[in-house]
């Protein structure tokens, strides 16, 4: 997901039903592909939904996450399955009902609102920097960007410096943004740092973290849509998130999906 390219961006598992199965096998395969996200395809019960989706990661559950939802989406298509509302797609997930779009940049989501946002108070980005390997004063700003996963934002005053950063044990959902300089392909670099465990790891390319990355700089004047944001260098991946606003002020995320891998699954 998130890359035209082979293998450059960032994979999810997508069950096409997952009618019959307990949380606790759902949970069991989702550690098994150990991938970012595994997802699973369910009848919807909400009006006006198309189907209903859940989503693991391989040690808990999200109420939502933006490339499972893309990928979900894509493969539910690829299955042959359409809209009730031609043109648009609504997925049900545990955070509600989310508007999903073809898009100029590929399949798009609508932005969720926020569940928490707003200044990110002084210990805490001190904290951050410090569990990502900066000193507090590289950091130019910080906001709470929580859409489902609880994630802190920080911007740091270059895509340079956020390609620099060799992060240490992180106990937190920590996202990184820095401006490339003008006139370059993308707008931003991005960088999504999460525990497992006791463990931290890096994820390649995040939607979720981008949609509400998007409705902070947005608002905040520090970018235009539409923007390009690159994510997943620092892996040796090549991650583009495709940002852009409607008419109503909607923020809609899109990216390139493409199925690679299709077979059965014996649960």
């Amino acid at each position: 997901m998130f890359s035209p390219e082979p293998f450059a961006g960032n994979p999810v598992a997508v069950v096409h039903d997952g009618t019959g199965l307990s949380t606790e096998q759902m949970q069991l395969f989702a550690r098994w592909t150990n991938l970012s996200e595994t997802t699973f395809l369910l009848p919807p019960d909400a009006p006006g939904a198309d189907y209903l989706v859940r989503i693991f990661t391989p040690g808990t559950e999200l109420p939502f996450a933006g490339h499972p939802t893309l990928g979900t989406c894509h493969a539910w298509l690829s299955a042959g399955n359409e809209p009730a509302v031609e043109g648009e797609i609504v997925q049900q997930c545990a955070a509600g009902l989310v508007r999903i779009r073809r898009t100029a940049g590929g399949l798009g989501f609508a932005a969720p609102p926020l569940i928490r946002s707003g200044p990110v108070d002084e210990p805490l980005i001190e904290r951050a920097a410090a569990e990502i390997g900066i000193a507090r004063s590289h950091v130019a700003d910080a906001q709470w960007a929580d859409n489902g996963p609880g994630w802190i934002a920080l911007l740091l005053a270059s895509a340079e410096a956020v390609l620099a950063l060799r992060p240490g044990t992180v106990s937190m959902d920590i996202g990184v943004a820095g401006p490339y300089p003008a006139g370059s392909e993308c707008a931003y670099e991005v960088r999504a740092f999460f525990p497992i465990g006791d463990r931290s790891a890096e994820d390649p390319v995040t939607g979720s973290l981008n949609a509400s990355l998007a409705q902070w700089l947005l608002a905040s004047g520090r970018a235009n849509a539409p923007y390009v944001v690159s994510q997943g260098t620092a892996m040796g991946r090549r991650g583009r998130v495709h940002i852009s606003r409607g008419e109503d002020g909607t923020i809609w995320v899109a990216g390139a999906t493409v199925t690679r891998v299709s077979g059965t699954a014996d649960l």
